[in-house]
């Protein structure tokens, strides 16, 4: 590797005074978008779908576990594919131990794909993952939260990823993340979703990237994250 430019420690270490400042606003600014993303309205769920999961069928509602909050990866890996969406896999990696920490915090993860439970299994199994993931393929969740773009979708919803209008589906599954709340009464509401480079912060990898010179170091064109593979094929 070439170096951008070369310092002595002092003149590193103004430089590094000047970054932290902006590193700073960074942070102040965040903290403000997330007292705004708390602040959003909820959405009450007229349908309490029903999930396929390894030990039989289990509603949205139980999903949450006596938790009351519930924060679901919508993992592309639909139900003619191989195997998993290796992006999403990226992501998968740090879900790892995430369970205890969250359930700290009143809060159960789980990951949903609309492939069936037995493909579903045997992938996860070979991932090394334990993270909850379950099956969609009994209902259209995927579909309502506009990240299913397959024949289970019906022929008058428009397409929509990202919260923007799509003139035509970009695959049969996309990738995303939703939070859902109980209410006091039971009720089950929407109060979060985001797609695309809004889950970036939540790719442990990419964090860490980001922090050496070389960055991403991804294309400009084309698919960016070609260089990405499964863990196990590297």
């Amino acid at each position: 590797m070439t170096p951008a430019t070369i310092a002595n420690r002092d003149e590193w270490l103004q430089a590094r005074r000047a970054l932290l400042e902006l590193e700073k606003a960074h942070t102040r600014q965040k903290d403000q978008i997330t007292k705004a993303r708390q602040a959003l309205p909820w959405v009450r769920l007229e349908t309490d779908y029903m999930f396929e999961t390894e030990s039989g069928e289990v509603t949205l509602a139980g999903l949450f576990k006596h938790r009351n909050q519930l924060v679901i990866y919508h993992f592309m890996f639909g139900p003619d594919w191989k195997e998993g969406c290796v992006s999403c896999s990226f992501w998968a990696d740090s879900f790892n131990g995430l369970d205890a920490h969250l359930a700290a915090r009143d809060i159960s993860f789980v990951a949903v794909s609309n492939a069936p439970m037995a493909m579903i299994a045997p992938f996860k199994e070979r991932m090394g993952w334990s993270f909850d993931w379950v099956s969609s393929s009994p209902n259209s969740f995927n579909e309502e939260f506009d990240v299913g773009f397959g024949p289970k979708r019906v022929a008058d919803r428009p397409l929509m990823y990202n919260f923007s209008e799509l003139k035509a589906a970009p695959m049969d599954e996309m990738h995303g993340t939703s939070v859902f709340a109980k209410g006091g009464d039971g009720s089950i509401y929407h109060t979060y979703s985001t797609y695309g480079r809004g889950l970036d912060a939540t790719n442990a990898a990419y964090a860490y990237i980001d922090m050496t010179p070389a960055g991403r170091n991804e294309s400009a064109s084309g698919n960016p994250m070609a260089w990405v593979r499964h863990h196990d094929v590297y």
